[in-house]
C-alpha cells in the first residue's frame, strides 16, 4: 500500500471518530457539538453577548447568531436586552438549559485535548505542522472552522 493511501486511511478514521461521537452527543443529548460549545460558553461567562461567543468558540457572529436561535427556540437559552444599552441583548441558559448541559457528555475534542497536552512539546508542534500542511494541501486554510471536532456544517446547527 502506498503512504499516501495509508495517509488517506487515517484521515477517514479520524473523520469517522468524529462523526460517530457527534451521533452519540446527539443522541445522548439531543445537540450538535457546536451547541454544546455555545452552552457551554454561555454558562461560563457572565450574560454574554452573541458577538463574545462567537470569538470564544471561532465561528463568525452570523453563525452563532443562527445557533442560538436554534437553541432559543427550543427553550435551552434566554435572551434578556440590555437596560442599560437597547442594542446588546445578554444571553443566559434557561433551567431546562443547564439541566441538559450538565448531563450531556463531554466533547471529543475534551478527551483529545488531555492527551494531546500529555505529548512532549516537540511532538505537538510536529504533529500541528504536519496537521496544518495536509490542510494546506486540500486548500482548507480559509474554511470557517472552529475548535470543536465535528462532521458537518456548523450553519446546519
Amino acid at each position: 500500500m502506498e503512504k499516501y493511501e495509508q495517509l488517506l486511511i487515517s484521515l477517514r478514521r479520524v473523520i469517522r471518530a468524529i462523526d460517530i461521537h457527534s451521533r452519540q452527543l446527539n443522541k445522548q443529548s439531543g445537540l450538535t457539538g457546536p451547541q454544546l460549545m455555545v452552552m457551554q460558553n454561555i454558562d461560563q461567562l457572565d450574560a454574554p453577548l452573541a458577538k463574545e461567543i462567537a470569538k470564544e468558540v471561532a465561528l463568525s457572529p452570523a453563525t452563532v447568531t443562527t445557533i442560538i436561535d436554534r437553541l432559543e427556540s427550543r427553550n435551552l437559552v434566554i435572551r434578556t436586552r440590555s437596560e442599560t444599552d437597547k442594542r446588546k441583548v445578554h444571553l443566559s441558559l434557561s433551567e431546562t438549559g443547564q439541566a441538559l448541559l450538565s448531563n450531556s457528555p463531554k466533547p471529543l475534542q475534551e478527551h483529545f485535548i488531555t492527551r494531546y497536552q500529555n505529548l512532549e512539546q516537540w511532538e505537538q508542534s510536529q504533529l500541528l505542522s504536519s496537521v496544518e500542511r495536509i490542510a494546506a494541501m486540500m486548500d482548507a486554510n480559509e474554511l470557517d472552522a472552529a475548535p470543536v471536532l465535528l462532521v458537518g456544517q456548523i450553519q446546519a446547527d
